[in-house]
């Protein structure tokens, strides 16, 4: 299989962190960082523009030479400069990068002074107090450092939902091409939208003399056989992630699909209330002794033990059978409900896409506005922009907006919230918007008490209407802070500050679990991308995943409101 997007981005992601570790020239960095952002944001595979015969120097930031390097990755699946730096630097130093405080220059530290080349040796160096003796490793870095440690070990691998996604698209692409084939569907947690995905449970339906087992096992991904017979085979793939695939007949296509669906909890629930009605539910279907009652489609399954269709979302035993038993199930949010987006970055600061180009494709992804909402001044990393620079932008957005007659561009900012609970810029400057979008970006870990008062004074700033990723967490990167969320919660309510389901795939913050508490609270919610180039702001799918996991409903998000409407309810 021709190398995804997300192995693409990582080999070039790698490949700078190890040139960073080597103290090589900062613009070589910066050109392949930005080339792993490119590539990972990119709405269409790599492999596909070869097909076409696309020249991917036309992609922004990808010129002849990085281009080339792009073709060999998609043919071969390696990088070889990177396999020849690795020679130099183990690849498990440049792993440590994944931990939260560890950048390339403390990286670079550990490896030469004390030859620490992955987690162990960082684990037993830490506990052993080698690591305070070094420059910038005092005693709080070193305690996060094996907090991080700790939360990478408790559990197996987990992998981000967007890239399960780049993962799964080709392989089923692949097995439907499968003679005598009829249905090829995932089931799972990656069914269920979880943000992170452990494996994939993909039920096929065709008859026992399908091909399909045997072509599953020797696609090319595949780095070993786990186990195969006529109908059930598990593979892992090159990149570590499990895949198990069941054959079955058409006939019980329903009941395979919920079985392979739905949480353990979920299953154990539904069974019980079978088994009251003297059925019983496999994967083959619904049973009353050896009758087989329903199990061609899942409604028909439902119907079967006296409940309606629960969409996949809400298969989570978190209430969902009392909620269908006694006609509460919530009609949950659609993407198609989704007016604009209320958190994009432009080129004035960290994004890479004009103002007009990030209009333009908002508008003809059939929304009614997009909010630009670029850092400010205290991020300097991303370029901030000051009071002046801020103001300028907001003429361009003014004379932009007059050639739309259908379209709005929201003048807005993601304004920093400082440690004392201070915004990064004045209010004389911060009611000139049509909104303002405050984040929390450093100083991550104060105390739970400090931190939640930090938030909580800037939800009281009358110019704030929406929190942006609350926990600030970054999946399999970075833990939630310490803060009281039930205390967030009831002030956004109460001041009207609405809280952002951000809808990137590396956060999904707030998560499904956060989201349903704050609406439950009484919150207003939005969904929206934190996109930095006109191809993030594809990811909204992402969020809406996310709000119906949350139980959350077309009325419960605010970006499903017309313009004018929108305006009104963000209104403090």
């Amino acid at each position: 299989m021709p190398a995804t997007n997300a192995e693409i981005a990582e080999l070039f992601k790698r490949f700078a962190d190890l040139l960073e570790i080597e103290d090589a020239n900062p613009f070589r960095v910066r050109a392949y960082r930005n080339a792993a952002r490119v590539v990972a944001g990119y709405s269409r595979r790599m492999t596909e523009l070869l097909a076409e015969g696309r020249d991917l120097d036309e992609l922004p930031g990808i010129g002849k030479d990085l281009a080339a390097k792009v073709e060999v990755i998609v043919r071969t699946g390696k990088l070889p400069p990177l396999e020849q730096l690795q020679k130099r630097i183990p690849r498990a130093v440049s792993d440590l990068l994944h931990l939260p405080g560890l950048g390339p220059k403390r990286v670079k530290l550990l490896f030469r002074e004390l030859n620490i080349r992955g987690f162990e040796d960082l684990k037993r160096a830490a506990g052993s107090g080698k690591l305070e003796g070094l420059p910038g490793f005092g005693a709080k870095t070193v305690a996060r450092i094996l907090a991080s440690l700790e939360t990478r070990s408790a559990g197996p691998q987990r992998f981000k939902l967007a890239d399960a996604e780049q993962i799964a698209a080709p392989l089923l692409a692949y097995l439907r091409k499968t003679p005598g084939v009829k249905r090829v569907e995932i089931a799972g947690s990656y069914r269920r939208r979880r943000d992170t995905v452990g494996d994939l449970d993909i039920v096929v339906t065709g008859g026992r003399d399908s091909p399909v087992m045997a072509r599953f096992v020797k696609y090319d991904a595949v780095a070993m056989v786990l186990s195969e017979g006529a109908t059930r085979a598990a593979v892992q793939l090159r990149n570590g992630m499990q895949v198990d695939l069941r054959l079955l007949p058409e006939i019980s296509y329903g009941a395979a699909l919920y079985y392979f669906t739905g949480s353990k909890a979920h299953n154990i629930a539904v069974r019980k209330i079978a088994a009251a009605k003297g059925l019983k539910i496999n994967e083959y279907g619904v049973y009353r002794g050896t009758k087989r009652i329903a199990g061609r489609s899942e409604k028909e399954l439902f119907a079967a033990v006296g409940l309606p269709y629960i969409p996949p979302e809400l298969r989570e035993a978190r209430g969902e059978i009392e909620a269908a038993r006694a006609g509460r199930l919530p009609k949950l949010i659609e993407l198609s409900d989704i007016r604009g987006d209320l958190h994009a970055h432009t080129k004035a600061t960290d994004g890479h896409d004009t103002l007009a180009d990030m209009a333009g494709t908002a508008r003809a992804r059939g929304y009614q506005y997009l909010a630009i909402t670029d850092h400010t001044r205290h991020v300097t990393v991303a370029h901030g922009l000051n009071a002046k620079q801020l103001l300028a932008q907001v003429r361009a957005i003014d004379k932009l907006n007059v050639k739309f007659k259908d379209f709005h561009i929201l003048k807005g900012t993601e304004v920093d919230i400082l440690e004392d609970g201070s915004l990064d810029l004045p209010d004389s400057i911060l009611k000139e918007l049509d909104m303002v979008v405050a984040a929390v970006h450093y100083q991550l870990d104060l105390p739970a008490a400090k931190q939640s008062a930090r938030i909580l004074k800037a939800l009281d700033n009358p110019y704030v209407h929406i929190l942006a990723h609350p926990t600030t967490r970054l999946i399999n990167a970075r833990a939630e802070i310490s803060v009281d969320m039930a205390q967030i919660f009831r002030a956004a309510a109460a001041a009207g500050v609405a809280l952002e389901i951000n809808a990137n795939p590396k956060r999904l913050d707030l998560d499904d679990i956060h989201a349903r508490a704050a609406h439950q609270a009484g919150c207003k919610l939005v969904i929206s991308t934190d996109a930095h180039s006109i191809a993030g702001l594809a990811d909204m799918r992402f969020g809406v995943d996310q709000a119906r996991r949350a139980w959350l409903e077309t009325g419960d998000v605010l970006n499903t409101l017309a313009h004018r409407q929108l305006l009104q309810a963000l209104a403090r």
